[in-house]
């Protein structure tokens, strides 16, 4: 996929955009300014492939900074590269059985408790959602099913799908003002060229997407979060609550989408 200087950048700050975080980092002090208290009532994973996110949220919880953890995700787009990606790695390859398809929830929750000691007593599983939308609704079924009412719940996501996981939950939650979300993207993913090659910029992570993947989910994000008759917002299919994209991501986003057409 070639992409020149200027266009890696355009696509890196659309990147930024999605990739919302409220916190800067996952600390009781950075909870305390963004909550007003160092602990959140529950830690709300969503399932997805990139397995760095699921690590902060596990040492989080091991870290006492959500007493309750939620893990969404059934069987859906992302399920084969988790399942992948925890088949590769040198540690939680032991949570994956081959002859059976497991919801996201339940993989994850293996690692949980297996590789960080979490106690079971603290998960909520939800496991039959499977996209953005469909989390936020069973997630809130499921804790109303089991009574529990937290308040101030952290989101944490596959970067690409931080903001509109907020923004799925805000909608779903619309009539209960009374509850915070607080989105923890746990990365900002950029790429980077080398020589005529992309590849992503920083430290190796297990289970980042493949780079043509990577630039589809940026690219296809923008069009989801637009308010007008195709997007997710209250004007268009009303899946999500209102977002404020920046006229700068949107110049960015119009840029890159002009190039790529081009090239194909």
């Amino acid at each position: 996929m070639p992409l020149s200087s200027p266009q890696v950048a355009d696509l890196n700050a659309v990147a930024a955009f999605l990739a919302q975080d409220d916190l800067g980092a996952l600390s009781a002090d950075a909870l305390g300014r963004a909550t007003g208290r160092p602990a959140a009532d529950a830690l709300v994973l969503l399932g997805n492939g990139v397995l760095e996110t699921a690590e902060r949220a596990f040492a989080a919880c091991t870290a006492e900074l959500a007493p309750l953890l939620v893990i969404a995700g059934g069987i859906g787009h992302s399920t084969g590269f988790l399942r992948d990606a925890l088949a590769a790695h040198p540690r939680y390859r032991d949570v994956v059985e081959p002859a059976h398809a497991l919801p996201e929830a339940e993989l994850l929750a293996r690692v949980a408790v297996r590789h960080f000691g979490l106690d079971p007593e603290r998960l909520v599983l939800e496991t039959a959602s499977i996209n953005c939308g469909d989390n936020a609704v069973k997630t809130r079924a499921e804790l109303a099913h089991r009574r529990l009412s937290p308040r101030s719940l952290v989101l944490v996501q596959d970067p690409t799908m931080q903001r509109r996981t907020g923004a799925s939950f805000r909608k779903v939650y619309a009539d209960a003002p009374e509850v915070r979300f607080v989105n923890h993207a746990t990365f900002v993913p950029a790429l980077e060229l080398a020589g005529e090659a992309l590849r992503f910029a920083g430290p190796a992570r297990a289970g980042l997407w493949p780079v043509e993947r990577f630039v589809s989910l940026v690219m296809g994000e923008i069009p989801r979060l637009r308010d007008d008759a195709s997007g997710y917002g209250p004007r268009g299919r009303g899946f999500i609550a209102h977002v404020d994209i920046p006229e700068g991501v949107l110049a960015a986003h119009e840029r890159l989408a002009a190039a790529l057409a081009m090239t194909r």
